[in-house]
């Protein structure tokens, strides 16, 4: 039995994200805690996030997440999702502009921004289910190239490395939505919102060897 520690600081959603693990490893402890001794213990640490960057910021700051995330980030398997993602960047467009992590060299653009998207008239926030691009990674194991996966988010990433980039969609833009190095993978998309190829994908997390 493994402890995978999603982490709680409040701004995620935790107890969907521990749902899903908890069917794809029911052997497994799962625990939604901001504890940073408990989330340093685990073998594998899940980072969700929802709603604005500015308060995630703000929240992760304070509960001391940026810490647990720099002094884990090469010693375990570590999954970003949604707005974890973009926090792991140098800088968001979100809240007036706001400095990220940095751990990861991109910038979070604001889909409206972009004429592409604007002069399309497509929606603001893309929210639905779209086909991901795959770029070979472990996470993928058994997942079909293009499947579909949902989303929610009005903000997407580009990433400075694209050699880091294993996930791709379209809307308007291409946007970088998966990404991964060493022991780390992020997504835009949740995956525990995504069906069988989600829970798939977190199956594969669960199990992958670094």
């Amino acid at each position: 039995m493994q402890r995978i520690a999603v982490i709680d600081y409040g701004m995620g959603n935790l107890h969907s994200a521990a749902k899903a693990l908890s069917a794809v490893a029911p052997k497994d402890e799962i625990v939604v805690t901001d504890d940073s001794a408990l989330i340093s213990s685990a073998d594998r640490i899940v980072f969700p996030g929802v709603g604005a960057i500015g308060d995630c910021m703000a929240a992760i700051k304070h509960h001391g997440v940026d810490e647990i995330l720099r002094a884990e980030w090469t010693a375990k398997p570590i999954l970003a999702i949604c707005v974890g993602m973009q926090a792991l960047f140098d800088h968001s467009d979100e809240s007036g502009g706001v400095d990220c992590l940095g751990l990861l060299g991109g910038s979070v653009n604001y889909f409206n921004r972009f004429p592409s998207v604007s002069d399309a008239g497509l929606k603001v926030p893309h929210m639905g289910w779209n086909q991901v691009k795959q770029i070979a990674h472990p996470l993928w194991d058994g997942i079909d190239d293009e499947s579909r996966f949902y989303f929610v988010h009005s903000y997407f990433v580009q990433a400075q490395d694209k050699n880091l980039v294993v996930g791709q969609t379209e809307y308007g833009e291409r946007c970088d939505v998966a990404v991964a190095t060493g022991n780390v993978f992020a997504a835009q998309f949740h995956p525990e919102k995504s069906g069988r190829d989600g829970l798939k994908l977190l199956s594969n997390f669960v199990n992958w060897s670094i």
